[in-house]
């Protein structure tokens, strides 16, 4: 009989797989970050339980193409500054992708809050320009100039805060407590220079980052890095307390509930 692809796989392939997926080479990709000061109040009102404001209000978008050899892919985040315990990072409210591959194993093993979106990274000369779009609307836009270069950091770690979900099949909540994910990155950079720009806000009810102002930009830069990962699960949180948050995963947090009949396609 012909192999049923559906079917299950032997140990050996599952094992090649995994060994696969860990000698993956250094994936580089050019970005434009973006770092401000921003409303406190309204950074620490997108700060579900147990994390908390760090003290001053930052805001960081990262604007990414990956060169994917035969896959480039553009990554892109919205995240905001906190804290667990004494650990200091990022929050991520958002994080467009412009293929399901990226979308899927973010969102499933790590709990990060990707959606597919367009992300657009420009440079012309001097020129720089970064978009993250969904739904027709580029709901962040950083355009500048290039105004020199700037020395190459240390590598470095730097860690994002995820919580992993499922929502209840009945609608009503969790099917199990949800758990705070620590997601640490180590970073290296071989190339980065300064941009002399803006940072562009637009009103968007599917993403409503304009609501997270920029009230002092920091820093616009340009790069090239490569980073890996890895996540741990830090702590069980309450249900109760992230529920008020579960909207930020979704455009519309009733298409949790918006399953095909069954049969259809």
């Amino acid at each position: 009989m012909a192999r049923v692809r559906y079917g299950a796989r032997t140990e050996a392939e599952i094992a090649a797989s995994r060994a696969a997926s860990s000698k993956l080479p250094d994936i580089w990709s050019t970005g434009v970050v973006a770092v401000w000061e921003s409303d406190p109040d309204a950074v620490a009102a997108v700060l579900p339980p147990p994390l908390k404001p760090t003290a001053r209000p930052l805001v960081r978008v990262n604007i990414s193409k990956v060169d994917l050899p035969g896959y480039p892919l553009g990554a892109g985040s919205f995240a905001v500054a906190a804290a667990h315990d004494d650990v200091e990072g990022w929050y991520p409210l958002v994080m467009p992708m412009t293929h399901e591959r990226a979308l899927i194993g973010g969102r499933e093993v790590f709990g990060e809050p990707k959606k597919l979106g367009e992300v657009t990274v420009e440079r012309d000369g001097l020129v720089v320009r970064g978009v993250l779009a969904r739904h027709g609307i580029a709901f962040v836009e950083v355009r500048g100039a290039v105004s020199g270069a700037l020395p190459l950091p240390e590598p470095s770690r730097k860690t994002d805060f995820y919580f992993k979900f499922l929502p209840a099949v009945d609608g009503s909540g969790f099917d199990a407590d949800p758990v705070l994910v620590h997601c640490v990155r180590n970073e290296k950079v071989r190339r980065l220079e300064r941009v002399t720009g803006d940072v562009v806000l637009r009103e968007s009810m599917y993403d409503p980052v304009a609501d997270l102002p920029v009230r002092r930009l920091l820093e616009i830069t340009i790069g090239e890095k490569t980073t890996d990962q890895r996540g741990r699960v830090a702590e069980r949180v309450s249900a109760q307390a992230l529920l008020p948050y579960i909207h930020q995963r979704y455009d519309d947090p009733r298409q949790i509930l918006d399953g095909p009949p069954e049969g259809s396609a």
